[in-house]
């Protein structure tokens, strides 16, 4: 039995609450995940549910994965939506768990649609609960749970990352619904092509634009739908964007091109596409941080400050006034001087690390706080570089014994790196000059 508004028996209900799977092999798309020896199978198989976030853009089957767990269990199911849902819903899901386990000492599964739109103080209600055992928490999202799930509740659940629906997989499921519907009418391939574009990857967006249709299509008493009857009849579909969705992968990645690649109107362009099509301003802002720091780095360190002061002027002064703190940014973001030079050292140094193991801290670079310390030669031959000349230690090492001198950064001469680089090579010429005359001395 479970405790929501959904009512798969009911014929008059929407095409698409109709085709919920009822088992998990119904199941279309998220083959990464359901297919054999995969973690959601490997998981629905063990017999012990375990919380988790499912984590995707609309349509993917979050939903249905927490409905057919809660079936594979054998275990009472209640669904609670962030969006209309308060702290009175997550008490009275408490009051139902209780009289659950009170009668059949099992858990029950909580299903919480949106779960970023629940504050802290919200997330942070079902941490007791789901700490005793008396839930097995399911949350939905379309956003990053890293930065929108609390981080106890995250750490408490396994993230799964449910991908769009490929056209082959929504192919399959438009047959599907068109047989469900029982409509004597024919869909010509043209139509077919252009709903499965205007799903854009989401399973609820093809069933319910291909319920539109073929109702449509049988008050004309029409035959077949072809794809001048689509855009006659079915023009608000057109836009790729779910209004209350959060599908935006392929337009953020063009604003972070555009961004990258120096085109003002064109990353302003991508930027109101996103926002026009309901994306939170707030993710905005937070990919400009990233590309500032990304793409841009050194070579205009400014950058990352007016991210960060645009995400600021956007929490004070919410929508639509600052969006243009937001528009701001990206400009100045795409027409900046560009280096991934720090970004590249940072991955070359973590993969050397990684591949390196643990090597010793020279003595010369520990720290002495205490007598024993001393005596054991921690600190000792250290040269202090603010009693040097030009503050620069010349010849002095800095990295572990056995590891040469790298050049994993690489400054562009693109901006300020470029001068960032000319104070490098001053450097470096100045280590190899006190390196030679320290082997002539040492040769003398």
């Amino acid at each position: 039995m479970t405790t929501d508004l959904f009512n798969d028996d009911n014929p008059a209900a929407p095409l698409a609450e109709r085709l919920r799977p009822r088992r998990l092999d119904d199941v279309i798309g998220q083959a990464h995940l359901l297919g054999p020896g995969k973690p959601l199978r490997v998981a629905f198989e063990s017999g012990r549910p375990h919380s988790m976030i499912l984590w995707g853009p609309p349509g993917t089957g979050k939903t249905t994965l927490a409905r057919l767990m809660a079936d594979a269990f054998g275990l009472e199911f209640i669904a609670i939506s962030a969006v209309l849902g308060g702290v009175k819903d997550i008490r009275d899901a408490v009051e139902q768990a209780q009289a659950v386990r009170a009668g059949s000492g099992r858990p029950t599964v909580v299903f919480v649609d949106e779960v970023h739109r629940f504050n802290k103080a919200q997330q942070d209600a079902f941490l007791p609960h789901v700490e005793s055992g008396l839930f097995v928490f399911v949350g939905a999202t379309t956003e990053n749970p890293s930065f929108e799930v609390v981080g106890a509740l995250l750490s408490r659940a396994a993230v799964y990352v449910l991908q769009p629906l490929a056209a082959d997989e929504l192919a399959l499921l438009l047959e599907r619904g068109r047989l469900a519907a029982a409509a004597d009418v024919q869909i010509e391939q043209t139509a077919r092509e252009m709903l499965i574009e205007l799903a854009d990857g989401d399973a609820r967006r093809l069933l319910n634009t291909l319920e539109i249709a073929l109702a449509t299509a049988q008050q004309d008493r029409r035959a077949s739908i072809d794809a001048e009857f689509l855009r006659a009849t079915l023009p608000a579909t057109l836009r790729r964007f779910d209004k209350g969705g959060e599908s935006f992968y392929d337009q953020i990645s063009a604003l972070h091109k555009s961004v990258r690649g120096s085109d003002p109107d064109a990353a302003l362009y991508w930027m109101v596409r996103m926002l026009d099509g309901g994306t939170d301003p707030r993710y905005i802002a937070r990919r400009a941080i990233r590309m500032a720091t990304e793409d841009i780095g050194l070579a205009d360190p400014r950058a990352l400050r007016i991210a960060l002061d645009a995400a600021e002027a956007y929490e004070r002064l919410g929508s639509p006034e600052g969006e243009l703190a937001l528009a701001e940014a990206i400009v100045y973001l795409a027409v900046a001087a560009k280096s991934n030079a720090a970004y590249a050292a940072f991955g070359a140094v973590r993969a050397f690390v990684q591949s390196d193991g643990s090597r010793p801290v020279p003595l010369h670079l520990r720290n002495a706080p205490t007598r024993l310390m001393k005596e054991l030669g921690y600190g000792t031959g250290y040269r202090y570089a603010h009693e040097e000349a030009g503050g620069f230690a010349a010849g002095e090492t800095y990295l572990p014994e056995g590891v040469s001198a790298q050049r994993w950064y690489q400054p562009t001469e693109r901006g300020l790196e470029s001068r960032i680089g000319e104070r490098l090579d001053e450097l470096r010429r100045l280590n190899e000059a006190a390196r030679a005359s320290a082997r002539r001395a040492g040769k003398g």
